[in-house]
Parts: C-alpha cells; structure tokens; sequence
C-alpha cells in the first residue's frame, strides 16, 4: 500500500482475525497492525477441541497453529492477548483496551477496524445449569477443563467438609449427556464413547444434524444407535439436578431423567455483536453483523468477518448465518484485500461440511431439500443413489449413500449429501467444487475424476449422481418418489429370495430376467412405479417397459431409500 501508512486493529485472534492480520502483512510490509484477543490464545484449533477432549489429539499443544510471539516476529504484528475491547467510538475511530493481566484500560486510534469476535455457545437460563460437570465447547481452556474432569479417579474428596464427619466421594465419569445434536454435539457424541463413556444423546428437535434432510438424518441416527449411543429426539431438557450421590441428573421436558457424570452443552452459537452495537453498525435479520461483498459494514471503514457475520447463501442468495473455519478464513483474507487496496470480493457460503462419525462421516455442501421448500423454490429435482466407495472388487469398498438436489429446468446442481464409511470427503469436495462453478449434472457426468482400483470407480460415484440426474431431465428416466406412491401399481424387479428380507405389501414381483417374455402380465393403462434394492434394476425395467408402449416411472433410490424415507 502506498502513501501513509494506515494503523489497522483487528478485533479477534482465532480463524478470521488471524487469517486478516497474517494477509495484511504479506500485502502491506508498512501498515501498523494490533491485534487484540481477550482469551489466552491466539489462532487455535477450536474445530479440533473435541477431538482433544476424547484423546486423539493428546497435546493441548498441538491446537495452537501459531502464538503470539509467532505473529510479533514472523508477521510483526502488535498481538495482544487476554486484552478485550470495552469500548469503541466510530465517530473518533478509537477503541478501549482492557488488559485482563493488569486491569489497565487504554485507548487506541485506527484508520480501519475488522471485528472477528466469533460466535459463543448457546448457555440458557436453566435450572442449575451452573452446576460443576456441566460444560461448553468453545476455547482451549473449554476443552482442558473437560479432560481434567474426565480423567477424575474414584477417591474421598473432603475439601470444604472441615466441619462434617463423613466425606463426599469422587468417582470418574462414566455416563455422559450431550445436549444438541449438531455438529459439536456429534463429535463430542464420538470422542466421549472413545473414552469408555456411556453417551445419550438428547435433540429437541425431530432429528440429529439440523441441516440435513430428515431422511439422510436418520442414516446417522442408525448409525449412532449401532454405535451404543442412547437417543432422545423430540425432546428438550428443562433442567439439572444434582443428584445425592454428586452425580447430576438431566431433567427433559417429557418428563425423564438422564443421569449423567458430566454434561456437554453443544445446543448451538450465537453471534457475538456486543463490539457492534458499541460501534453502532448494522445487524441483519438473522441476528448476526450485515457485511457485503468485500466485509465492510454499514461504517465503511469497519469490517467483520467470521461467524458473527450474515452472509449471502451462494445457491439461494438468502441471508443467513452459517459459523464454519474455511468461511472465516477466507473472509479475513478478503478484508485484508481490500483494506491493502485490492477488489476482492467474497462469493457467498455454501454450507460445505462434513462430520466424522465413528468409521462414518456425513457431509454436505448447498441447500437441503427442506430449505428450498420453505423457500418456495418448486424447481429442483432430486435423486438418491448407492454406489460403491471404490471398485468394488477391490477389498475394502463401502456402500455411499447420497442426496443430490439439481434444477429441473436447466440441471444446475444445488446440494449434496453423502453419508458412509470410505471416500466421503472426496465426494463431497467435488460436489461443492461444482456448485461453485456453476456447474450442472451434465458436467457431472463428464467430469474426469481420478480412478484407481483402491480410490474410486471408472465410472465415479460424482459421475454417476450425474448420469442418473440426466437421465430424469432428458426423460430416460421418469422419476417418482415414495412418498407419491399411494394408489400407484408396483413393479418390483428383485428376485424372490429378496422379497423374503424387505418387500412391499400390493407390488406385483416379476424378476427383472423374466420381464421381456411377461409383459403380458402388466396393464398398458395405467401407470407403473418400478421398484429394486437400489433403484438400478428398477432403470434397466424402466427402459423395457417404456419402450414397449407402457407408462413407468422408477422409485428414486429404491428400496434403500424407501428404509430411510418412510421415518423421516
């Protein structure tokens, strides 16, 4: 940056903070930056909390990516920890600095201001939600205080019982409670059964994972279950309670008691926009800081990044809040572009996410189906398919349970959910790689994926979400869904010793090898929804069947997905 050199604060030292300041640099060898972080640390790992707290990350140490004295001589960045902001005034353009170590308060000028307080963890007012056990997933000290907890062996505590003859007894954790099924609540869920914990889990919602589509929740809700966990949807807690032993109880608004030894709050976050009203900028209608395209507020010369902010939605263009790292990240670089002089411009959020699950992991990327109908959005298709991970004779290859979502007026691709055990991420990276481009299912159909026995097919999960979605658009391949089937006549195509596992009460069985010489058997006046295990065979009898005159549609993923469907 030429010319004067410009005095930059940068309110926040995690993802997107620390992203700014490290850009800043690297752009603007003179502009004097501080950077002020009223925690201990700066630029932590918190997304690898959880996997501390459950032992696979065993350093604390390791979740530092840098230091403080990291960002004083690699960056010559003026970083400040356990230093919050208790003030601003956009009119002088200054701020307050509390020094927690000092209790010294300062004031200090800036030509531009980037607020990157992040987002806090939902704590209600509860009853007795103060009691000791009961914890949040947010900081390094958060996840400290949790191990040191968990790693409590049985003894006689006597602390605080000078007075009384007897002595509390002090036992190591051995039931937990998560509250909240969404992502922290999940790996959290993981972590404490990999420590020998008995874990329930409890959700006032319907289903775990909020951004999923209920059918694909409810994969990940077998899943969990098969994996010994306890869970209780429906169901919100009402209150803790400790009980005469030391232990705590969780008290839900059904009515039931979960006793627990510690309890994991992972209810939600809540952007932080204390700093923004002291700087009386504006907030959206989500709750969280309006920012447009380049991170400035309504104060030009303040910015914000991070999981305080409202973003655009880069499928439906909606507002909305969506606290994730890779987001962050990229924001605090933008605004490092543009305070350096450059017109960079962020894209929007697409929601891309995974979460590992024991052997599993789910991800996504774009909008849910249940978003685009409470947005009215009528022109979106959707199909489910169940390919192997990798070729399947290969050793090792897992079943891939997957949700597309595609315009039906052009094929542009929307969303993406994909569910199992081996090549998930790559999947879903590939995925949200195209919805960025703008790409639709035809391009997912030429798309040329890497492919090697142990990594993938020939023909790619991805290409093949993207043929089945083509053969809906181009009419190969009319589609129906289970939830449209009443009245319907059913075709099921599997043999029979597969109708002996699952069948389908009223579905008239012609084994697919049989269909060409029994034609005869099915009416050439009425419409025929064609059924198998995947949905596959059901394409093949579809062909057959339309191509002799008759009227048939196939059953969107099948009988796999009817087992998932019909719960949700």
């Amino acid at each position: 940056m030429k010319g004067k050199s410009v005095k930059v604060i940068i309110v926040g030292g995690v993802a997107g903070g620390a992203s700014c300041a490290a850009r800043l640099r690297r752009l603007d060898e003179k502009a004097e930056i501080l950077m002020v972080e009223r925690g201990p640390y700066v630029s932590y790992a918190n997304c690898g909390l959880p996997y501390h707290v459950g032992g696979s990350i065993e350093q604390e140490s390791s979740l530092l990516v840098a230091t403080e004295q990291m960002f004083r001589g690699l960056f010559a960045v003026d970083c400040r920890t356990r230093c919050e902001v208790v003030g601003i005034s956009a009119a002088e353009k200054t701020v307050e600095l509390k020094n927690h170590a000092t209790g010294e308060v300062t004031t200090e000028k800036y030509d531009k201001l980037v607020l990157s307080p992040g987002a806090a963890p939902i704590r209600p007012p509860l009853p007795g939600i103060d009691l000791p056990g009961i914890f949040s997933v947010r900081t390094v000290p958060d996840a400290r205080n949790m191990r040191e907890w968990l790693d409590r062996e049985d003894r006689a505590d006597r602390s605080g019982m000078d007075n009384y003859t007897g002595f509390q007894t002090v036992t190591k954790p051995r039931r937990a409670v998560v509250v909240g099924g969404g992502f922290i609540g999940l790996e959290m869920v993981e972590n404490l059964v990999h420590r020998g914990l008995e874990v329930t889990l409890i959700e006032k919602l319907n289903q775990v994972m909020p951004p999923l589509d209920p059918e694909m929740a409810r994969l990940v809700e077998r899943y969990l279950v098969k994996h010994g966990v306890h869970l209780e949807l429906n169901d919100g807690v009402a209150g803790f309670q400790q009980a005469a032993d030391g232990s705590l109880e969780v008290q839900t608004s059904s009515g039931k008691i979960h006793p627990a030894d510690i309890v994991i709050l992972a209810i939600g976050v809540r952007p932080e926009t204390a700093l923004a009203k002291m700087a009386g900028i504006e907030l959206g209608q989500r709750g969280g800081i309006r920012v447009d395209e380049q991170m400035r507020t309504s104060n030009p010369d303040i910015f914000a990044v991070g999981d305080a902010v409202e973003v655009r939605d880069f499928v439906t263009g909606q507002w909305t809040l969506i606290p994730l790292a890779g987001p962050a990240n990229r924001q605090g670089r933008i605004a490092a572009d543009v305070i350096a002089g450059r017109d960079s411009r962020y894209r929007g959020t697409q929601g891309t996410s995974i979460c590992q699950i024991f052997e599993g992991a789910i991800a996504q990327t774009g909008p849910s189906e249940k978003v685009l109908v409470q947005l009215g959005d009528q022109d979106f298709e959707k199909i489910y398919l169940y390919p192997n991970s990798h070729a399947g004779y290969y050793p090792g290859a897992k079943m891939l349970a997957i949700k597309v979502l595609f315009r039906k007026s052009d094929g542009r691709l929307l969303g993406a959910q994909v569910l199992g055990e081996d090549g998930v991420p790559k999947r879903i990276d590939a995925f949200a790689m195209a919805i960025q481009m703008g790409c639709t299912v035809y391009d997912l159909e030429e798309a040329e994926l890497c492919y090697a026995p142990p990594f993938g097919s020939a023909k790619d999960p991805v290409n093949f979400a993207g043929m089945v979605a083509a053969n809906v658009l181009r009419g190969d391949m009319p589609l129906s869904h289970w939830d449209s089937v009443d009245g319907a006549l059913l075709l099921d195509v599997r043999n029979p010793p597969e109708l002996d596992v699952e069948s389908v009460p009223g579905a008239v069985n012609i084994p697919l090898p049989q269909l060409r010489s029994r034609l005869e058997e099915l009416p050439r006046d009425r419409e025929i929804l064609v059924i198998c295990r995947s949905a596959t065979r059901a394409y093949y009898a579809t062909r057959i069947l339309l191509q002799n005159g008759f009227q048939a549609r196939n059953i969107a993923g099948g009988m796999l997905a009817r087992s998932h469907a019909a719960s949700s």
